[in-house]
């Protein structure tokens, strides 16, 4: 368990960033992930005063505040209208119900964790991330870069324009961390595709159709571990791409 010796609410997003440039300090989202350590903070900083709890509707984008919970964005109707049950079954193996009622996609994204499903599931859609200082940037590129001391406002979702997106996931469990999970787009020139649970952080793949996807995906590392070895994960990344591209074709499960 981790201890902190003291606890702040953030008055303004520029107060927690500021907050948050000592590296003794942390940003609480859930505390979910926090409390398996044992580290010892020197101040804990709450985003839960700045109304980021909320999914709304902007022109024709998405915006998820940081402290939204992964049980709203599972159960969250204006999320299912445009996307069908895209966030639902990126959420809904997440530990379970009491675990997602606490972490928030915020925490999530900023973590970056290569088991991370909400990670691979926006990653293809052409989502931007906002943070305090540095502004709105493509997740793409965030995904990409090192952890710095920047602060997390929101996510912002662009409603899809070519059809709905598909996820994919393998657990040995229900709700078990994932052996991999991937979710693939539509795009104007062609299909989007991350994989996740491979190694290190989620990976984005663009291609003209399927075969390039899985081209592209033969050629990643992925890791041996207790919950699957390196060629199971590399097999399974060639059958979600295509069972994925399946149903964005419209065609049989494979």
């Amino acid at each position: 368990m981790y201890t902190a010796r003291n606890y702040v609410v953030a008055a303004s997003p520029e107060e927690a960033w500021e907050l948050n440039q000592k590296k003794a300090n942390a940003i609480l989202g859930g505390g979910c992930w926090l409390r398996l350590g044992r580290r010892r903070y020197d101040t804990l900083i709450d985003l839960s005063g700045l109304s980021l709890d909320e999914i709304r509707l902007e022109g024709d984008t998405i915006s998820l505040g940081a402290m939204v919970t992964l049980r709203q964005v599972e159960t969250s109707p204006l999320l299912r209208e445009s996307f069908g049950d895209y966030f639902s079954r990126c959420t809904r193996h997440i530990v379970g119900v009491q675990f997602r009622n606490c972490a928030t996609v915020g925490g999530s994204v900023a973590a970056r964790f290569g088991f991370s499903d909400p990670v691979t599931a926006l990653l293809p859609l052409g989502c931007q991330v906002e943070l305090v200082k540095a502004g709105r940037i493509p997740l793409e590129q965030y995904a990409a870069m090192p952890y710095d001391r920047d602060v997390l406002t929101h996510i912002h979702i662009p409603l899809p324009k070519y059809g709905r997106p598909v996820y994919e996931s393998v657990r040995n469990t229900q709700t078990d961390l994932p052996v991999l999970t991937c979710a693939v787009a539509r795009e104007e020139n062609g299909l989007a595709a991350a994989l996740g649970g491979r190694s290190g952080r989620p990976s984005l793949l663009r291609g003209a159709d399927r075969d390039g996807l899985v081209e592209q995906a033969m050629k990643l590392s992925y890791v041996d571990n207790l919950r699957a070895g390196a060629d199971y994960r590399r097999h399974l990344a060639k059958v979600l791409l295509n069972r994925a591209c399946a149903q964005l074709e419209g065609g049989e499960q494979l």
